[in-house]
């Protein structure tokens, strides 16, 4: 069954949420330097299990948007540490990571033009489609 995400956007798309310094989104390239460094870090794909087995980023999680709600347990460990979620062009990882936020998860952030710009600019063998 799918469920979808009740997000309340407000002044959401302005890049920084009033009561939190974490910018709701972050580029590719910081994603990279971050998951090099070690840093900890969650990252979910929330993309559809199809799209997820034909292109996936190393090391991410799928849970897919509709799913969220339902796999909350499963983040609930990372609450204070940075979760990145992305998608194929970063529009459901906004509404995944405005969710989160409403549920208290401060350091989530939306992967900026998601998985496309992660295998054009970070990581060539990743498929397009």
């Amino acid at each position: 069954m799918r469920h979808s995400l009740n997000v309340q956007t407000g002044n959401a798309f302005s890049g920084m949420n009033q009561q939190n310094s974490v910018p709701l989104e972050i580029d590719v390239y910081s994603v990279k330097r971050m998951l090099d460094s070690g840093t900890e870090a969650l990252l979910i794909d929330c993309r559809e299990p199809e799209e997820h087995e034909f292109a996936r980023i190393h090391g991410s999680v799928l849970i897919p948007m509709y799913e969220t709600p339902d796999r909350l347990a499963e983040i609930e460990p990372h609450r204070q540490k940075r979760i990145i979620v992305h998608c194929h062009h970063g529009r459901r990882s906004m509404q995944v990571v405005q969710w989160l936020r409403q549920q208290g998860f401060e350091k989530a952030q939306s992967m900026a033009d998601g998985i496309e710009a992660w295998s054009e600019f970070v990581d060539s063998t990743v498929p397009r489609y």
